[in-house]
């Protein structure tokens, strides 16, 4: 009798271990994957939102120079206007005045450099999960 359970011990010690086996891989690779989309839609959804802000301020630029251009519209209409804009943009002189042109030097930098890599973040972010996997794994066995 004591044989005829030992026997049936083993044969489902070893059941047990096929089926860790054949399971414990196939949910690394499933976890790993919901792992991996879950970053790469967190990566994307941050992303958007800097660009979403970056549009908001373009939204909040153009608004102004909207303004700019339809109150430069008013004063076109001004001939005094006029003949003072066409001299000092397009170098026109009454008779008797010099004209000297000063180039200005200091301009605005409106863009802004993003130096961070989405693709790179992403391969770094998922490399330290499958590490993280594979640490747990190797810990679960060593028990």
């Amino acid at each position: 009798m004591a044989n005829k359970s030992r026997i049936k011990r083993k044969k489902a010690a070893k059941k047990t271990k096929r089926r860790l086996v054949i399971f414990a891989p196939l949910s690394v690779v499933v976890i790993a994957y919901f792992l991996i989309s879950s970053t790469n839609y967190a990566l994307n959804i941050i992303a958007l939102k800097r660009e979403q802000r970056d549009l908001e301020q373009e939204l909040v630029t153009l608004k102004a120079d909207e303004k700019n251009l339809k109150n430069e519209i008013e004063k076109l209409k001004d001939p005094d206007y006029i003949a003072r804009f066409a001299r000092e943009n397009y170098l026109y002189s009454k008779n008797g005045e010099y004209i000297i042109k000063i180039d200005d030097k200091t301009k605005e930098e409106k863009k802004k450099d993003y130096t961070v890599n989405d693709n790179y973040l992403n391969y770094v972010i998922t490399g330290c999960i499958i590490f993280a996997l594979v640490v747990v794994i190797w810990m679960i066995r060593k028990k």
